[in-house]
């Protein structure tokens, strides 16, 4: 009898310490850290994040500070890809007709012998319109005020640094390689995602799938996850769909439409990419797209779908291929 009371407190014991660890794995990517980043970005002091600018650089240092902390590493010890690109003179106080920004690159290495020498990268653009004003992209040029974009695409950041930091925390990394990338330029028309995809720090081939996340923080009570562009690399639609039973989202696939923000660049050079997104809204490239607006639990969940089919992808034994859609 006390053999069998022993037992029984040996399997109780094992089964609160599964049921923990369940509990501990299941808190992962939280609202907490999705507000906290987004908040950051999304401030003032960021002064709308135009390329060339202070708030534009300070963004950058923000990124590159957590891809640090989390031990992502970098291609040749350094986290910049610096490019120039051509503005508009005056706006946002520009005095020259180019100037400098970067992207944030680090990665993560895969833990299989073979298949950590392949990619999956996952992005989201971190510019924004800055003043607004005439000449930008601004929904509202003649208002000249700070355009804050929580959403567009403070949003985006927020997810890739939460996946970022979920990822860093795993024992077992997954299979390939997990590149984070955050772009600037993307308003100005996918200038930092095109200079990323002609001058990779890796081997074109290696790179077999993009994740894009561009405007993630607006979740809506259909609780509707937008994606373009699964079906461009093999079972895309199927894992999509299936990653969403029991996700507490009602994912919206499509096996094309990839969709005009910086995945397109790198399904333009033939490299399976899938866009993400929550849907557009009237505060839309206008002063307004500020923190108040955001769902940040919406943002989280977002953000621990998206880490699930980059973990997915990552850990698949079979070809990755590109599919043109």
């Amino acid at each position: 009898m006390k053999l069998f009371q022993n037992s029984k407190l040996v399997i109780f014991c094992i089964i609160s310490l599964i049921f923990t660890a369940t509990i501990k794995a299941q808190v992962g990517i939280n609202t907490k850290t999705f507000y906290k980043h987004d908040k950051y970005l999304s401030s003032d002091k960021m002064q709308g994040r135009f390329p060339g600018t202070k708030g534009n650089n300070a963004a950058a240092a923000y990124i590159r500070k957590y891809f640090k902390k989390y031990a992502l590493k970098a291609f040749n010890k350094k986290y910049y890809q610096p490019f120039r690109l051509f503005v508009k003179q005056g706006i946002n106080k520009i005095a020259s007709d180019s100037v400098t920004t970067q992207n944030v690159v680090g990665y993560i290495e895969g833990s299989d012998p073979n298949l950590k020498n392949e990619f999956i990268v996952i992005g989201a653009h971190y510019d924004h319109w800055g003043w607004g004003g005439k000449g930008s992209g601004s929904k509202k040029k003649e208002v000249l005020a700070i355009h804050n974009g929580a959403d567009d695409n403070a949003s985006g950041v927020s997810a890739l640094l939460c996946i970022a930091e979920e990822i860093s925390k795993l024992s077992v990394k997954p299979k390939r390689s997990i590149l984070f990338i955050s772009f600037s330029g993307e308003e100005e028309g996918l200038l930092g995602s095109k200079y990323f995809v002609d001058h990779l720090p890796v081997n074109k081939e290696a790179v077999k799938v993009m994740l894009n996340m561009d405007m993630v923080g607006r979740l809506n009570s259909e609780k509707q996850i937008y994606m373009g562009g699964a079906g461009t690399f093999p079972d895309g639609v199927e894992l999509m769909r299936k990653l969403g039973e029991n996700s507490g989202l009602n994912p919206v696939i499509h096996s094309g439409d990839v969709g005009g923000s910086d995945h397109l660049s790198f399904y333009k050079a033939s490299i399976s990419a899938v866009g993400f997104h929550t849907g557009g809204h009237p505060q839309y490239h206008t002063p307004e797209d500020d923190i108040d607006l955001i769902n940040s639990d919406g943002g989280a969940l977002v953000a621990r779908y998206i880490c699930n089919a980059l973990m997915a992808i990552a850990n698949d034994l079979q070809t990755l291929s590109f599919i043109e859609q």
